[in-house]
């Protein structure tokens, strides 16, 4: 873990916001020179803390209209099994988080799907069969209120 300061939690913000910003718009929005944001920049990024660059596409613009939100329980709980689970989620594109969770179910995955189809195929064809799951239990977004996965830093200078 690393040190971050305030300077660096105002890049962080301002990237979360825009990560096509530039060194020297960053460092003209916080008092730096494009120099020290980029060696701050390369910092945090070397360190872990900044972890990747995307594109922000509406799913539903590109064909993907259902967002599902899938409980699993693992048949056996063992780390051969979780390893094996672990091993099938990252491997499945339709999944865009995945979470180890407490009480009745063990992950909580969210999927994204084109349509209703396609997750009862994702659901049948790709957990339930596999050796791992004893059962899955699936809610259906309806509609998504909020979803810009920002992190609550104080509001950029």
């Amino acid at each position: 873990m690393i040190e971050i300061d305030g300077f660096d939690t105002r890049i962080l913000a301002f990237l979360q916001d825009d990560a096509a910003v530039t060194n020297q718009q960053l460092g003209e929005r916080i008092g730096l020179s494009a120099s020290q944001v980029s060696r701050r920049r390369q910092r945090l990024e070397e360190s872990g803390v900044l972890r990747r660059y995307r594109a922000d596409i509406d799913p539903a613009s590109v064909g993907f209209t259902v967002v599902a939100f899938v409980g699993v329980a693992l048949d056996a709980h063992s780390r051969q099994n979780a390893r094996r689970f672990k091993d099938l989620v990252r491997g499945l594109p339709e999944v865009q988080e995945a979470h180890v969770m407490t009480g009745d179910m063990d992950y909580l995955l969210k999927v994204v799907v084109r349509d209703l189809a396609a997750l009862a195929g994702f659901i049948n064809e790709e957990l339930l069969p596999h050796d791992s799951v004893r059962n899955v239990r699936s809610s259906i977004a309806m509609e998504t209120l909020k979803d810009d996965n920002l992190l609550p830093f104080p509001a950029a200078m």
